[in-house]
C-alpha cells in the first residue's frame, strides 16, 4: 500500500514494539536508512507506517483498545487531510 492506512502492519508493529523502540527505529530510520522494526520499504513509508503505529501504540498504553486506537487514528488522519485540501488553510501555511 503506497499511502493512507496499513492497517495489517500498523496493527503488527503496536502490538509488537512499544512507543519508545517504535520511535528509536524511527530514529535509526532517518539517522542510517535502516532499523529493527521495519524493512523492505522506502524510507519515506516506513517512517509513515512507524509513526502511525507509535501513536496507535502510545493510545493503547493508555488504556484504549487497539481498534479504537486505530480508528482515532483514522479520525485524525481524515482530519488532516481535510485541512489539507482547504483553501484557506493552504494559503497560511
Amino acid at each position: 500500500m503506497e499511502s493512507g492506512l496499513d492497517i495489517k502492519e500498523i496493527k503488527e508493529l503496536a502490538k509488537r514494539f512499544p512507543p519508545e523502540q517504535i520511535e528509536g527505529c524511527i530514529t535509526q530510520q532517518i539517522e542510517t536508512g535502516q532499523n529493527v522494526c521495519l524493512r523492505d520499504k522506502s524510507s519515506e513509508l516506513i517512517i509513515n507506517e512507524l509513526a502511525k503505529a507509535g501513536f496507535v501504540r502510545d493510545l493503547m498504553d493508555k488504556g484504549m483498545s487497539l481498534a479504537d486506537a486505530l480508528r482515532e487514528l483514522a479520525r485524525r488522519m481524515r482530519q488532516i487531510q481535510g485541512y489539507a485540501s482547504n483553501p484557506d488553510f493552504q494559503d497560511k501555511y
